[in-house]
């Protein structure tokens, strides 16, 4: 083994989270000493009809809980929170959930403090860790157009009244279509990576849709959590690494323990 050698120096690794999100994943990655090629699959956009946003921000301060699901789902919030000329001050007393620790180092960055954080990073555990504590109780839960209803459902169940608000767009991108694609069929590709089901869906839309099994099958496909993972294994990807900590730190250096292991190079 060379011991200059970097972890990942050598591997191609793709990264298709949203450009405005993909500065810390590439930086970690290049640190490594991967090569990276940036695919951004989705962009954000604020509500095409902004009043129910407009409205839960003006009225945030009248909450219980204030439930996150994403980084992107508090900066879009509290950047509005903020433009309608809040005070950050009045939401002190109010009760903060964060699906992971990443979203709730989000939420400091507002000088706001998180209540609870479940140990695994996903809708599912968030309603499952708030169930007990959320009957008789108003929660204002901001996220994306496209989330689906499992986790207001479950609060609701749980005897919450739950307000669920779009609080960004997540748009399909066109971009590197060709690129990706010939690179993917010349095997110039070690590691595609995904964060997010839309990040999945919208990879596949943009190599044409349909099966991209065999397009991917000498890739690795790696996978920010479980439900990401899922979404990849529904439109027929193998993937081989999914971090055990559901954060893009982890998720590198699960990439970097998966070379160490089967490259032999590093032996």
């Amino acid at each position: 083994m060379n011991f200059d050698t970097k972890p990942l120096s050598g591997k191609c690794v793709a990264v298709t989270r949203p450009r405005e999100q993909s500065t810390e994943f590439v930086g970690l990655l290049n640190a490594m000493g991967a090569k990276t090629i940036e695919v951004p699959t989705i962009q954000f956009a604020p509500p095409t009809n902004r009043k129910a946003l407009d409205d839960a921000c003006n009225s945030a301060n009248t909450f219980d809980w204030i439930v996150f699901t994403s980084t992107k789902g508090v900066e879009a919030f509290m950047e509005r929170f903020i433009a309608l000329e809040n005070d950050i001050q009045s939401l002190k007393h109010i009760r903060f959930c964060a699906v992971g620790p990443a979203t709730a180092a989000k939420l400091t960055d507002y000088q706001l403090s998180v209540s609870a954080v479940p140990k695994e990073h996903r809708s599912e555990a968030v309603a499952e860790l708030l169930a007990e504590y959320v009957r008789g109780t108003r929660v204002l839960l901001p996220r994306a157009d496209l989330a689906g209803t499992n986790l207001p459902d479950a609060l609701r169940h749980a005897g919450a009244d739950v307000h669920d608000v779009i609080a960004y767009r997540t748009i399909p991108v066109q971009s590197k279509r060709h690129d990706v694609h010939t690179m993917l069929i010349e095997k110039q590709i070690d590691v595609i990576t995904f964060t997010s089901a839309s990040t999945v869906r919208n990879f596949v839309a943009m190599m044409g849709g349909g099966s991209v099994t065999e397009l991917v099958t000498h890739t690795l496909i790696a996978a920010i959590g479980p439900v990401t993972a899922d979404a990849a294994r529904s439109l027929g990807m193998n993937v081989a690494i999914v971090p055990k900590k559901h954060t893009v730190s982890a998720l590198v250096e699960a990439i970097a323990a998966y070379f160490k292991i089967t490259d032999p190079t590093y032996r």
